[in-house]
């Protein structure tokens, strides 16, 4: 069978001259997504808190690729630190098509007698960050009359453990929002989704014991844990055209 040429380069090059920025570090999803949108012809902008050269090592394979990259640094827990990042991303770009919500972490110690400032510091990190971000890319997203946002919850956002209660309720919030701002981008061209992966080899993962491990894999429905690569996909699918008809959805990715 012979290809449309037009349409397989249409496949390749989906996100050209494209704008996106994603929030939350330098390596694991943050990496795979960024990498994977700019092989689709996009420009990317990444955001990190400490990891500075990690930062610099992803915008740079960026470039390498063939398209244009900026790393800011910046603790996302504080409001005008989500209105800096999207003014500078303004001045270099002169745009925003694409925003992804991937900053935040898990607080070790996130247990049912935790203390109030654990709960504080995880909302702040994981919701607030994306509540910022989203505000001030929709002030954009208004202007422009058009945008799109992608919201990286957790499976514990939708199912909850009692090792993880303050980590599960900022993720429930997070898909709380993206329902929230689909409705409010769909008024100018907009949409917004999420999605919710189970544990990814990333982080914590990478250096776990077998035994931790193991237990942690009797856990989740498969038995194994996902990849970078594969939760980058759904994201990338999400912020295409190819699911311009999908607006307010949250995704359980096993």
């Amino acid at each position: 069978n012979i290809q449309n040429p037009n349409k397989m380069l249409f496949y390749l090059y989906m996100f050209k001259n494209k704008v996106v920025l994603i929030t939350g570090g330098s390596s694991g999803i943050c990496k795979s997504t960024a990498l994977l949108f700019a092989k689709k012809g996009a420009d990317v902008i990444i955001t990190y808190k400490n990891n500075k050269n990690g930062a610099k090592a992803v915008a740079g394979e960026i470039i390498k690729i063939g398209r244009t990259s900026l790393a800011i640094k910046a603790n996302l827990s504080e409001d005008k630190n989500a209105k800096m990042v999207v003014k500078k991303t303004i001045s270099a770009f002169g745009k925003i098509d694409i925003l992804i919500n991937n900053a935040g972490g898990y607080i070790e110690g996130d247990e049912w007698n935790l203390k109030s400032k654990t709960w504080i510091d995880t909302l702040k990190q994981n919701l607030i960050s994306a509540m910022s971000m989203s505000k001030y890319a929709t002030e954009i997203f208004q202007k422009q009359g058009n945008g799109i946002i992608v919201n990286v919850s957790s499976r514990y956002g939708i199912l909850g453990n009692y090792d993880s209660i303050s980590y599960g309720a900022s993720k429930a919030g997070i898909i709380n929002i993206t329902q929230a701002y689909s409705k409010l981008l769909s008024l100018f061209g907009g949409r917004a989704n999420s999605i919710s992966p189970t544990s990814v080899k990333t982080g914590y993962w990478l250096t776990a014991s077998k035994g931790e491990l193991k237990e942690k894999l009797l856990q989740i429905p498969n038995h194994k844990l996902l990849m970078p690569n594969e939760v980058a996909a759904k994201i990338v699918y999400l912020a295409s055209d190819k699911a311009k008809n999908i607006n307010g959805k949250n995704f359980l990715i096993e």
